[in-house]
């Protein structure tokens, strides 16, 4: 289904920086001429709670991973029907959109758009076009504000956006080939992250048990480590307040340019431990902000621990080589040198990985995220330091293989999804004609058709849920 696709016979142009040309019995609209903006408030605020998601679009808040503190009350806020498309005005760009197949309330900031009649535009076409590739460009363009982040999309620039869509019945037919095609894609990305999950845990089991044994034929002892049954009978025991200096920053307001226009000092967010070794960061802050703000100079050598969040990125640690600062969703833990080696800390956490998503599962009111207390106090299996490299370096040579798998699977996992919204954006902006090969296709039932429309995360990762954003805002 993915070869020998081509173009339409005939062809307009569509005069966009972001589209040359349309197929000529294709319409070319503003927003304006198939949506409305409703605004429809809650009387009782009990509604279920509507969140967007970057992957997913709009769904269910309490299916996604989202760190913000719910509000005492949700009257007043907007009503979203099924069908209706939902934007969040400060992160449309970042794909803070989509079709929504629920009933519910969102935030006053969302924008809700409706069809002026109904019929007018497939809802499952419509979520595809505006959260699509080039699409995104337009977004972009018409969202305005001083820093990225504080982007704003008003119902006006979004109406008099342009909207380029085939006829209702090959809309039908677009969206039927796209369900297929993405099934089809994230079937073969899922594949590839089972086995990288399979080898993340051979690698972890490598870890534990040359921590367990050490590296000469020493005797053992009992470790007294719910999560690491024995270790070497002359190590010991200790608890990281001992040995590290732990703590974690903060987020400077997103409104004070001074914190963050032409900053320069690396900031770092929890998404920075799926790296395993931090060696850059795409956010930077002032020296203002490091002044006025709660905001650590955390030094390389550094191991940083993700301590929120449902997904993976949770109790996950990754070693830092360059002098940064980090949020409130990353805890650093800087060795003392002549006790402890950064390399060999960082393969105890990652063996000790399950045991501190327990440890943050069963925190009471900090259910799902873990605190600096808990990692002051985690016990750690000691060596001497000498004996730290030699464990780092034996651990290195044996797990070379599954970390070379490993980053090869992630690698083709990176050509899927860019392969994935290539063809989403071909065939959605007409460049190729779909309709033959989705005349061939089996219809597909409710839920394979949601299926088709995610936008597949990598296992287990925290999606970049609007809310979480908008808290560091």
């Amino acid at each position: 289904m993915f070869q020998n696709l081509k173009p339409y016979p005939a062809y307009s142009g569509a005069g966009l920086p972001w589209l040359d040309r349309y197929p000529s019995h294709w319409d070319k609209r503003r927003f304006k001429q198939v949506l409305r903006s409703v605004d429809s408030r809650s009387t009782t605020g009990e509604e279920e709670l509507l969140t967007v998601s970057s992957a997913r679009g709009v769904v269910p808040r309490s299916s996604q991973a989202v760190t913000m503190f719910k509000a005492a009350s949700y009257v007043g806020h907007k009503l979203a029907s099924p069908g209706d498309l939902v934007i969040n005005s400060l992160w449309a760009w970042g794909r803070g959109l989509g079709v929504s197949r629920h009933f519910g309330i969102v935030s006053t900031a969302y924008g809700v758009y409706r069809q002026v009649e109904p019929g007018l535009v497939d809802p499952d076409y419509l979520h595809f076009y505006v959260r699509s590739e080039p699409y995104n460009w337009e977004l972009r363009e018409r969202s305005r504000g001083i820093w990225i982040s504080r982007l704003q999309l008003t119902d006006d620039r979004f109406l008099t956006s342009p909207f380029v869509a085939p006829p209702i019945e090959e809309q039908r037919a677009i969206v039927t080939y796209l369900s297929h095609a993405h099934q089809r894609i994230n079937r073969a990305i899922a594949a590839k992250q089972s086995l990288i999950k399979l080898l993340r845990e051979q690698e972890e089991a490598i870890i534990r048990e040359t921590i367990s044994r050490g590296v000469s034929a020493a005797k053992v002892k009992e470790s007294g480590l719910g999560w690491l049954r024995v270790i070497p009978e002359h190590w010991s025991v200790v608890a990281l307040r001992y040995l590290a200096t732990l703590g974690n920053g903060s987020t400077p307001a997103r409104s004070n340019p001074a914190y963050w226009t032409d900053g320069s000092f690396p900031w770092l967010n929890s998404a920075v431990v799926n790296q395993g070794v931090v060696r850059k960061s795409d956010q930077f802050v002032t020296d203002i902000a490091l002044a006025e703000c709660h905001l650590p100079i955390v030094a390389p050598g550094s191991v940083l621990v993700g301590i929120t969040g449902q997904g993976r990125t949770r109790g996950m640690a990754a070693l830092l080589e360059v002098p940064a600062t980090v949020n409130q969703h990353l805890a650093y833990m800087t060795p003392d040198r002549s006790q402890l080696v950064s390399d060999y800390l960082l393969l105890v956490l990652k063996a000790a990985y399950g045991e501190l998503r327990r440890i943050s599962s069963d925190s009471g009111s900090t259910k799902g995220a873990l605190t600096v207390a808990d990692l002051k106090a985690f016990r750690i299996p000691l060596p001497p330091i000498e004996e730290q490299f030699a464990v780092a370096r034996a651990v290195e040579r044996q797990v070379a293989a599954t970390r070379s798998l490993s980053a090869r699977a992630e690698q083709e996992i990176a050509l899927l999804v860019e392969f994935r919204t290539r063809l989403e954006s071909e065939v959605v902006t007409g460049q190729v004609d779909v309709r033959e090969v989705a005349a061939a296709l089996q219809p597909l039932d409710e839920a394979e058709v949601v299926a088709g429309l995610d936008q597949a995360p990598m296992e287990g990762d925290d999606e970049i849920v609007v809310e979480d954003v908008m808290e560091d805002a």
